[in-house]
């Protein structure tokens, strides 16, 4: 599983019969401290996330067409969960704030 915050949305006007009713998004994947970590990987979302969201993915097979509920689909990543906050060693990220401010 990694963490990353949705970038951007892909629009693909042909695409496999099983996205049909799915949105398939950008998401930036980030470490636990918030900072960019490589490039941008293509997800199917699950859980109607928005471009701006920390979410939670699944990048093994398996986990990604079972969680968007189409057993074989032919993906390999998807988009599970929204993040609301990461508590680390007792201090709380919020979603929205930069690494440097940290909720209370």
């Amino acid at each position: 599983m990694l963490i990353g915050r949705v970038v951007g949305e892909l629009t693909a006007t042909q695409k496999h019969e099983s996205h049909q009713a799915s949105k398939i998004l950008l998401v930036q994947p980030l470490s636990l401290d918030g900072a960019e970590m490589g490039a941008a990987l293509v997800a199917l979302d699950a859980v109607n996330a928005g471009i701006g969201d920390r979410v939670l993915l699944v990048t093994d097979g398996y986990a990604a067409f079972t969680s968007v509920g189409r057993d074989l689909s032919p993906i390999d990543m998807a988009v599970v969960g929204i993040i609301d906050r990461v508590d680390l060693a007792g201090s709380a990220l919020a979603a929205g704030a930069p690494p440097d401010e940290k909720a209370s």
